[in-house]
């Protein structure tokens, strides 16, 4: 009997040792390693797990190589055909990520009553979902509860990639969901399923499969506690495309956001809100942000720019009194070191004393910032509440704040001014900008106010006419 040989992979980055480790040298995580078997029938070229014969590869001149006008597909989801840079490629290959419950397996299943109304080729595509972690009987009902019933839409909840192959070739489908990548098998493979080495050989196995039969695949993946995506590193680099569904599940909006995209841009962002009837796209989401904004002490709206989107964020500020010896700051939508700098330059710069005051800081609507220009917003907000006096709620405020005090330029001022314009705000305070993008941004019919220092910032914004 021939010896067992096992290694040991760690579950968090996929580092593989020959005995055990308590700490990964890799990722620097503890307790992560488990024993797996090393089979040596893994790679079995007549299985047809291991993809077609070999006679389908052959070398081609790139002259040669002629394109469908077909090749690319629009699912009739504006916000994530945005995303996809067009719609899904034929034969491509992408990983849809985000945490429980945000609502993956509802976008797809709402995509593929789209998918199965096109006609390709004189036929009407067919779409194979593998529900390897729920029922076709559970699935059904959340199909009726969005109202999907496509004819072209086939279910199976086979979680073996052996038999899942002999179903695609009786079916033969154009588009395949894998629902998720953590729940799929490799009977070859002596581990469980959603181990660092399954996920990566499926992930193989289906690659192979949508290049040689031209069939567009999603898979699911699901994320870590950290929010990174489950399983190792190279599955990023073996798909075509990797989407991010981010958002809170206790709030209605979702950002659907490219990490990756081998036939698009990855700047873009769409934007969904999460409804009885499913997910419903948001094509102005800065209208809908700024509906409830009020004329108020400690709010101010700020110009964002997410990817090549311009998002108009009410950011508000609630200073108060504190009886501890460390004061509370709490900072919601927006990244906590980055207020605490907001207030030490307030602190140094302005001259405000905020060390027996709570602060709290929060973004409506539950959609983050991830840029710094939000800075000036953020600071005035704070000096709004703290001095309760309002700023005006047709001012729009931009710039980034440094550690001298100084107001910084970003970028794209024209868009956000414009933007800005299209819903009815008068004023924009801004960072000190060229001449030539001055004659430039002319046309903008907005009350422009440049500033250099945090201090002339504040006069501005809180000035009383």
């Amino acid at each position: 009997m021939a010896k067992v040989k096992t290694k040991w992979v760690c579950q968090s980055c996929g580092y593989e040792t020959v005995s055990y480790l308590g700490k990964c040298p890799e990722c620097q995580q503890f307790g992560t390693f488990v024993q797996e078997i090393t089979s040596q029938n893994i790679v079995d070229k007549s299985s047809k797990v291991q993809g077609l014969s070999l006679n389908e590869y052959k070398i081609q001149k790139l002259s040669e190589i002629e394109l469908d006008e077909k090749i690319r597909f629009k699912t009739k989801i504006s916000e994530l055909d945005r995303v996809l840079g067009g719609g899904f490629v034929q034969g491509s290959l992408c990983l849809l990520a985000g945490d429980p419950g945000i609502g993956k397996s509802t976008l797809v299943l709402q995509t593929t009553k789209s998918i199965c109304e096109i006609k390709l080729n004189d036929k009407t595509l067919k779409v194979l979902y593998i529900c390897a972690e729920e029922s076709p009987l559970q699935v059904k009902l959340r199909a009726q509860r969005l109202g999907v019933d496509p004819q072209g839409l086939y279910l199976t909840n086979q979680t073996c990639i052996d038999e899942l192959i002999n179903r695609i070739d009786e079916i033969e489908p154009d588009f395949l969901i894998v629902d998720s990548i953590q729940a799929v098998y490799c009977a070859n493979i002596a581990t469980s399923a959603g181990s660092i080495s399954q996920i990566r050989e499926c992930t193989n196995v289906l690659m192979r499969l949508a290049k040689q039969k031209n069939i567009t695949t999603i898979i699911i993946g699901h994320v870590t506690k950290e929010g990174n995506i489950a399983g190792p590193k190279v599955l990023e680099h073996m798909v075509d495309c990797v989407i991010n569904f981010e958002g809170d599940k206790y709030k209605q909006y979702r950002i659907l956001r490219s990490i990756k995209n081998r036939f698009g841009t990855i700047a873009e962002v769409g934007v969904f809100k999460m409804e009885d009837e499913g997910l419903v796209e948001i094509n102005a989401p800065s209208k809908i942000l700024l509906e409830t904004r009020q004329d108020a002490p400690g709010s101010a709206i700020v110009a964002a720019l997410d990817g090549t989107r311009v998002f108009l964020h009410e950011i508000q500020a609630l200073a108060g009194s504190t009886n501890y010896t460390n004061p509370r700051r709490v900072a919601v939508g927006l990244e906590y070191n980055r207020l605490l700098q907001v207030l030490a330059v307030l602190e140094k710069k302005v001259g405000m004393n905020l060390s027996k005051q709570d602060v709290y800081v929060n973004v409506v609507g539950g959609i983050d910032i991830i840029e710094p220009s939000y800075d000036l917003a953020l600071a005035l907000a704070i000096i709004s509440s703290v001095r309760d006096i309002p700023i005006k709620n047709d001012t729009i405020i931009i710039g980034e704040v440094g550690l001298l005090g100084e107001i910084r330029y970003v970028d794209n001022i024209e868009r956000r001014l414009k933007e800005a314009q299209k819903l009815g705000f008068k004023k924009a305070i801004i960072p000190k900008i060229s001449e030539k993008l001055i004659k430039k941004i002319g046309d903008i019919d907005i009350e422009i106010k440049q500033v250099s220092k945090i201090t002339d910032a504040i006069i501005q914004a809180l000035k009383q006419d």
